[in-house]
């Protein structure tokens, strides 16, 4: 019986801590939200690679009426004309104490770059991302809203 007890709490020990362990990290997929209008645009799916975060747009959030599977017409390096749909437009986000550094961020609308950085906050469930010229003083913030 006390063996059965014992695996029971290391099962669910185990379970908590896994569940625990997907949280604490910014891995998996993100509904991005306009900080402008407060509307979902993107299902953004993060994985991790070499120790550097990317993130890849999984789905758009377009109104019925526009081209439901769009291009990259605004970039202007090999993005350019493609589709937004499978584009990665997060790369290079490291691990740097409470918060993910030195990444890049494109904005697909513009096609302008820039640097990044994110910061997981509610317990993994918002993700903040920022995206600036120069200092992250100089840009702007959107805080993502966890999926999976």
């Amino acid at each position: 019986m006390r063996t059965l007890i014992k695996a029971g709490l290391l099962a669910a020990m185990l379970c908590t801590s896994a569940a625990w362990a997907q949280t604490a990290s910014p891995v998996g997929l993100w509904k991005t939200i306009d900080d402008e209008t407060g509307k979902p645009k993107a299902l953004v799916r993060i994985t991790e690679e070499n120790g550097a975060l990317q993130g890849k747009i999984e789905k758009l959030f377009l109104e019925a009426n526009v081209d439901q599977n769009p291009k990259c017409v605004a970039c202007e390096d090999s993005r350019k004309n493609q589709p937004i749909v499978g584009m990665t437009i997060v790369s290079g986000l490291k691990k740097d104490g409470n918060e993910y550094t030195g990444g890049e961020i494109l904005d697909p609308k513009k096609g302008k770059i820039y640097k990044s950085k994110a910061t997981l906050r509610e317990g993994g469930k918002q993700l903040e991302v920022r995206g600036y010229i120069g200092a992250p003083m100089f840009g702007r913030s959107q805080v993502w809203q966890r999926e999976q």
